[in-house]
């Protein structure tokens, strides 16, 4: 339902831009971070009961159950109103995202991004490495080294994946620098 009510919405401001770009646009605003990001903006985290388990885990709800929950509740919406009052809903919370939206350059993750700027300058690609893990199993700290030429970034996260976003991101920031 979201996801459907986004693509409506971009469909309806955007009509002329091809379906790539339009489907880029939709990515960026109903990636699992995106939500997460709108669901701590509403307040969610205040309102969710956690199991014993996710709260020894971590002080915060986790981005995956922050995004899951805020979706859950454009469901609900849904269930009770219909689609045009959850659509309602889905256009007041995502307003201020999607007026700020700039449909020549929809947001693209740190390795994308980082990727692209290197094959148009026809250098490397960059080549991650795992430098170390942290933590229990269930409370795992990643942290990667991004290297470029002669050039390295660190970044850290909560799964490799995310330790490699915050590298590639690190490694952005110098290379404008």
């Amino acid at each position: 339902m979201l996801g459907c009510a986004i693509a409506e919405e971009l469909y309806r401001r955007y009509a002329a831009l091809p379906e790539g770009k339009l489907t880029r646009l939709r990515a960026s605003l109903v990636r699992a971070e995106a939500l997460a990001e709108l669901a701590r903006e509403l307040g969610l985290p205040a309102l969710l009961r956690l199991g014993e388990g996710e709260l020894v885990a971590a002080p915060e709800p986790r981005a995956s159950i922050l995004a899951d929950a805020l979706e859950a509740l454009f469901g609900a919406v849904f269930l009770d109103g219909g689609y045009a009052a959850a659509r309602a809903a889905v256009l007041r919370v995502f307003g201020e995202r999607l007026a700020q939206l700039d449909p020549e350059r929809p947001a693209k993750d740190s390795k994308t991004e980082l990727q692209e700027l290197l094959q148009a300058a026809h250098r490397p690609l960059p080549e991650y490495r795992l430098v170390s893990v942290r933590g229990a199993a269930h409370r795992q700290s990643f942290e990667v080294q991004c290297v470029v030429d002669e050039l390295s970034a660190r970044g850290t996260g909560s799964s490799r994946q995310r330790a490699e976003q915050d590298a590639a991101r690190a490694m952005l920031d110098k290379l404008s620098a």
